[in-house]
């Protein structure tokens, strides 16, 4: 198990995960804009959002993949479908708590199921099982978390 595998991994199961979610939502999967949830916490410009939202899910992707190496150097097992299993719970804490619960409650541009006709929020709550940005996000959520998590275990493990 090496450190600088889990954070080559945490970059390229980054890639995977962001890009698995953009494609899902050009072709009308899913309305989730992860950049956009991400940067619209700093500035309601959308140009600046979406870059700043990619690199915060970036970082993001690499200080979760430290978290996993930590799991893998506990547990004294790294691998891809140990990282797999690891990618499902992270992507349902994901999809269940942090975006669910935790960002409505902390963005200040996103609405919350409470918000009435006075406000005009930048974005709407994801509402349960994310199901306002689509029917099937949820299940393209904890699919990226799970490729991505494959992929940091196997990265890890030196596969």
């Amino acid at each position: 198990m090496t450190l600088w595998g889990a954070l080559a991994g945490g970059l390229v199961g980054t890639v995977l995960l962001s890009t698995t979610v953009r494609l899902a939502q050009e072709i009308g999967v899913t309305r989730m804009d992860i950049p956009l949830l991400l940067g619209t916490a700093f500035t309601e410009n959308r140009s600046r959002a979406n870059l700043i939202g990619y690199g915060v899910h970036f970082v993001n992707g690499l200080v979760f993949s430290l978290v996993y190496a930590g799991v893998f150097e506990a547990t004294g097992r790294a691998g891809w479908l140990f990282g797999a299993g690891l990618g499902l719970v992270h992507g349902l804490f994901a999809g269940g708590v942090l975006v669910n619960v935790l960002l409505p409650a902390l963005h200040p541009r996103m609405g919350t199921s409470w918000t009435d006709a006075s406000a005009t929020p930048l974005l709407e709550p994801p509402g349960f099982l994310l199901l306002n940005y689509g029917r099937h996000t949820v299940l393209v959520t904890l699919l990226g978390h799970v490729a991505y998590g494959t992929i940091v275990g196997a990265f890890a493990a030196g596969l």
